[in-house]
């Protein structure tokens, strides 16, 4: 009782602390459907930090996908952060259909997101209602056909009681693999107009990563997308490549187009294929 009593004080000091990022007092609702997402001059720094982005400005049309490349500590992870408003920028501004995220409810503007990370967090329980937290209250068929187009309902169907196989804690009875398979179909039965990927499949091995690359490519061509990634072949498959250096955007284009530029992105090819 003693331990419980401590776990429930620092679960409502958790519960009580305040919001770093309030919610505006008169919210604007998004509408529905895929927008435009704009970066205006956008500056951000973390609490006592060095500046991490600087006068970041692009454009990203509906259903488009862009992959944003760079390397180590160029910003990547930091920007796509800054969509769910997980942090505010420090100056600038980030609208979605025209609209300051700011100007947002955090729940309206998160419930339009499907995340898919590096590292799939599971909860202890079943794969269905890990494929289900994606949209609680998603009909058994809704998460099935989400399964399948992940291609995860083969091996769901081979475990040793299907869809009601115990995942374990952090889901420590599945493969890494495995895990990726159970957030993209997440982010399938979310059918969210906005994705964001931050580095999906960069701790796979190079077959399942190509397996990977597969499903995310038909996952990626129905909403607007936002790829994070430092594989350069997986950035080709987007519509459009944004290069990070130190924060700034230093090129934008088609993969082929700015590999024939021998800029930033040819040097960053040259590193990465040895």
């Amino acid at each position: 009782m003693e331990g419980a009593a401590a776990a429930a004080q620092r679960v409502f000091e958790v519960l009580d602390t305040p919001d770093d990022l309030p919610d505006p007092k008169v919210p604007v609702r998004l509408p529905t459907g895929a927008g435009a997402i704009e970066f205006q001059h956008v500056d951000f720094q973390y609490a006592r930090g060095d500046e991490v982005l600087r006068d970041l400005s692009f454009r990203i049309e509906p259903g488009e996908s862009v992959a944003v490349v760079g390397g180590t500590g160029a910003g990547k992870t930091t920007l796509l952060s800054l969509l769910p408003r997980f942090y505010d920028p420090s100056k600038g501004t980030i609208q979605i259909h025209g609209i300051d995220l700011r100007n947002i409810s955090k729940k309206d503007l998160r419930s339009h997101q499907a995340l898919v990370l590096q590292e799939t967090v599971l909860l202890n329980g079943t794969v269905r209602e890990n494929i289900a937290y994606g949209r609680l209250g998603a009909s058994v068929r809704e998460i099935e056909r989400a399964a399948k187009e992940a291609q995860a309902d083969e091996f769901i169907m081979g475990l040793p009681k299907g869809y009601e196989t115990q995942v374990g804690e952090r889901g420590v009875m599945m493969s890494g693999g495995q895990r990726q398979r159970i957030g993209i179909a997440r982010a399938f039965l979310r059918d969210a107009p906005i994705l964001l990927l931050d580095e999906p499949t960069s701790a796979l091995d190079a077959t399942t990563e190509r397996e990977l690359l597969d499903v995310l490519g038909k996952l990626m061509s129905r909403p607007t997308t936002l790829l994070v990634t430092h594989r350069l072949h997986a950035a080709h498959r987007a519509d459009r490549i944004l290069v990070l250096e130190k924060g700034r955007l230093v090129e934008e284009g088609k993969g082929e187009e700015l590999l024939a530029r021998k800029g930033a992105y040819w040097r960053l090819w040259q590193a990465t294929s040895g």
